[in-house]
């Protein structure tokens, strides 16, 4: 088997996995945040969580560009440094921007987070930079280039403003939580899972490969429910949560 078609099985694989996944969060909640609990294994603090969870696809990525003979490509350049905004931002400067230390995320959530990074660093790196088609400067100006960097952007800027606040709920330290406000907290109970959704839905548009849309069928297998269920806590632990909120999506869902 060449390495094309496996890379075809891989994301026949990866999509129905995703498929699965979906289906089985809405019954089992992967255990980290507010959502951790006894009987998962051992565990870290978040920053550390993160910074071990999210670095693999960081370096996976970037390996695979430079072992490519398309470094010097500029839309190979400019997706490169895509990537590379979203997950040095994920991987580095968002943990340290975290306020609690505590043990809030298991080992085995690390262990498999991490797993799928190099998956999804793979499916994406290598397409772009060697298996699929090269794309020349002029992808620059294809509507499906323009349309999705703009909604990378918009959401990329959605999740991290969100994130922001619910950071800021906190001081140093504490633990408990709060209801979240302003910003598209007037609409939704996750719009920093929003964003994510947004910024992948952008990625697929802008690369325009089977390896990008996985990778976006994944973030909404992942986090659509972890929205919903998100949304049930926020209902039952606060009874003055606002009632016209959404869980995901403003004014539907």
């Amino acid at each position: 088997m060449d390495e094309s078609t496996f890379y075809y099985w891989l994301v026949v694989a990866w999509m129905i996995l995703a498929a699965a996944t979906f289906v089985l969060l809405f019954f089992i909640t992967a255990p980290y945040g507010r959502f951790t609990r006894n009987g998962w294994g051992p565990r870290m603090s978040a920053r550390w969580g993160w910074i071990l969870m999210e670095t693999p696809v960081l370096i996976t990525f970037l390996v695979l560009y430079l072992l490519s003979d398309r470094r010097a490509n500029p839309v190979s350049i400019l997706l490169l440094a895509f990537w590379m905004a979203h997950y040095i931002h994920r991987s580095f400067a968002y943990p340290f921007r975290l306020r609690s230390s505590r043990p809030s995320i298991t080992v085995a959530v690390i262990a498999m987070g991490a797993v799928f990074n190099v998956g999804n660093g793979y499916l994406n790196g290598r397409y772009l930079f060697t298996l699929g088609p090269e794309l020349q400067s002029s992808w620059f100006l294809d509507p499906r280039f323009i349309i999705g960097a703009c909604l990378f952007w918009l959401g990329y800027g959605l999740n991290q403003y969100s994130d922001q606040v619910l950071i800021s709920l906190r001081s140093d330290g504490e633990t408990g939580y709060k209801i979240p406000r302003g910003g598209a907290y007037r609409y939704v109970s996750c719009p920093n899972y929003l964003g994510e959704m947004v910024e992948w839905a952008g990625w697929a548009l802008m690369c325009w490969n089977l390896g990008a849309l996985a990778f976006f069928v994944w973030t909404v297998a992942n986090l659509a429910p972890r929205a919903f269920r998100t949304h049930r806590w926020y209902r039952s632990q606060f009874p003055d949560y606002p009632p016209e909120r959404k869980a995901l999506l403003p004014f539907i869902l």
